[in-house]
Protein backbone atom coordinates (compact mmCIF):
# COMPACT_ATOMS: atom_id res chain seq x y z
CA UNK A 1 0.00 0.00 0.00
CA UNK A 2 1.34 3.43 -0.85
CA UNK A 3 2.58 5.35 2.16
CA UNK A 4 0.81 8.51 1.11
CA UNK A 5 -2.59 6.84 1.21
CA UNK A 6 -4.64 8.23 4.06
CA UNK A 7 -6.62 5.78 6.09
CA UNK A 8 -9.77 6.20 8.10
CA UNK A 9 -11.22 3.28 9.98
CA UNK A 10 -14.92 3.12 10.85
CA UNK A 11 -15.01 1.74 14.38
CA UNK A 12 -17.31 -1.17 15.09
CA UNK A 13 -17.29 -2.03 18.77
CA UNK A 14 -19.86 -2.93 21.37
CA UNK A 15 -20.58 0.80 21.50
CA UNK A 16 -20.77 1.39 17.75
CA UNK A 17 -22.60 -1.33 15.92
CA UNK A 18 -22.66 -0.23 12.31
CA UNK A 19 -26.33 -1.15 11.97
CA UNK A 20 -27.53 0.52 15.18
CA UNK A 21 -28.18 4.15 16.00
CA UNK A 22 -26.96 5.48 19.33
CA UNK A 23 -30.04 6.18 21.39
CA UNK A 24 -28.65 7.89 24.50
CA UNK A 25 -25.78 8.09 26.95
CA UNK A 26 -27.05 5.16 29.00
CA UNK A 27 -26.37 2.75 26.08
CA UNK A 28 -22.63 3.42 25.99
CA UNK A 29 -19.56 2.39 27.96
CA UNK A 30 -17.43 5.52 28.12
CA UNK A 31 -13.71 5.79 28.82
CA UNK A 32 -14.32 8.53 31.39
CA UNK A 33 -17.25 9.93 33.34
CA UNK A 34 -16.77 13.35 31.71
CA UNK A 35 -17.59 11.78 28.34
CA UNK A 36 -20.80 10.33 29.74
CA UNK A 37 -21.78 13.71 31.18
CA UNK A 38 -21.04 15.36 27.84
CA UNK A 39 -23.23 12.78 26.07
CA UNK A 40 -26.04 13.51 28.54
CA UNK A 41 -25.76 17.20 27.68
CA UNK A 42 -26.02 16.35 23.98
CA UNK A 43 -29.04 14.14 24.73
CA UNK A 44 -30.66 16.94 26.76
CA UNK A 45 -30.34 19.33 23.83
CA UNK A 46 -31.41 16.57 21.40
CA UNK A 47 -28.17 16.73 19.47
CA UNK A 48 -27.47 13.50 17.60
CA UNK A 49 -24.05 12.03 18.34
CA UNK A 50 -21.82 9.02 17.89
CA UNK A 51 -19.14 7.95 20.35
CA UNK A 52 -15.67 7.28 18.91
CA UNK A 53 -17.01 6.29 15.49
CA UNK A 54 -13.80 6.67 13.46
CA UNK A 55 -10.05 6.41 13.85
CA UNK A 56 -7.73 8.49 11.69
CA UNK A 57 -4.20 7.22 11.02
CA UNK A 58 -1.66 10.01 11.50
CA UNK A 59 1.75 8.32 11.15
CA UNK A 60 3.14 5.12 9.66
CA UNK A 61 6.44 3.31 10.16
CA UNK A 62 8.79 2.26 7.34
CA UNK A 63 6.68 -0.88 6.78
CA UNK A 64 3.52 1.20 6.37
CA UNK A 65 2.16 0.07 9.73
CA UNK A 66 0.18 2.74 11.59
CA UNK A 67 2.12 4.02 14.61
CA UNK A 68 -0.04 7.01 15.54
CA UNK A 69 -3.76 7.50 15.24
CA UNK A 70 -6.51 9.76 16.52
CA UNK A 71 -10.00 8.70 17.59
CA UNK A 72 -12.13 11.75 18.43
CA UNK A 73 -14.50 11.25 21.34
CA UNK A 74 -17.71 12.36 19.61
CA UNK A 75 -19.09 12.96 16.14
CA UNK A 76 -22.11 15.24 15.72
CA UNK A 77 -23.48 14.21 12.31
CA UNK A 78 -25.96 17.07 11.92
CA UNK A 79 -23.09 19.54 12.41
CA UNK A 80 -20.45 17.42 10.64
CA UNK A 81 -18.26 18.08 13.68
CA UNK A 82 -15.92 15.95 15.77
CA UNK A 83 -15.43 16.81 19.45
CA UNK A 84 -12.40 15.80 21.50
CA UNK A 85 -12.64 16.38 25.26
CA UNK A 86 -9.60 17.09 27.36
CA UNK A 87 -10.68 17.26 30.97
CA UNK A 88 -8.73 14.53 32.74
CA UNK A 89 -5.13 15.65 32.59
CA UNK A 90 -4.30 19.09 31.29
CA UNK A 91 -0.78 17.82 30.47
CA UNK A 92 -2.39 15.91 27.60
CA UNK A 93 -3.58 19.16 26.01
CA UNK A 94 -0.29 19.67 24.12
CA UNK A 95 -0.36 16.09 22.80
CA UNK A 96 -4.01 16.37 21.73
CA UNK A 97 -3.40 19.75 20.09
CA UNK A 98 -0.55 18.16 18.11
CA UNK A 99 -2.77 15.31 16.94
CA UNK A 100 -5.55 17.70 15.95
CA UNK A 101 -3.05 19.81 13.99
CA UNK A 102 -1.90 16.67 12.18
CA UNK A 103 -5.52 15.63 11.47
CA UNK A 104 -6.15 19.04 9.92
CA UNK A 105 -3.06 18.67 7.72
CA UNK A 106 -3.81 15.12 6.55
CA UNK A 107 -7.61 15.30 6.50
CA UNK A 108 -8.52 18.94 5.75
CA UNK A 109 -12.16 18.00 5.20
CA UNK A 110 -12.48 16.96 8.87
CA UNK A 111 -14.01 19.52 11.21
CA UNK A 112 -12.71 18.87 14.75
CA UNK A 113 -12.95 20.94 17.92
CA UNK A 114 -11.00 20.40 21.12
CA UNK A 115 -13.04 21.13 24.24
CA UNK A 116 -10.78 22.25 27.05
CA UNK A 117 -11.63 21.75 30.70
CA UNK A 118 -12.97 25.32 30.99
CA UNK A 119 -15.24 24.80 27.92
CA UNK A 120 -16.54 21.55 29.36
CA UNK A 121 -17.12 23.03 32.83
CA UNK A 122 -18.96 26.02 31.35
CA UNK A 123 -21.23 23.75 29.32
CA UNK A 124 -21.81 21.48 32.31
CA UNK A 125 -22.70 24.49 34.49
CA UNK A 126 -25.29 25.68 31.96
CA UNK A 127 -26.75 22.18 31.64
CA UNK A 128 -26.99 21.63 35.40
CA UNK A 129 -28.73 24.98 35.85
CA UNK A 130 -31.54 24.24 33.36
Amino acid sequence: MARNVLRVKRNSTKNNKLDLEVKNAENIIFAHESEKEFAKILDFYRIKWEYEPRTYTLEWDEDDVPIMSFTPDFFLPELDLYIELTTLNQKLVTKKNGKIKKVRELYPEINVKLFYKKDYNSLLFKYLNK
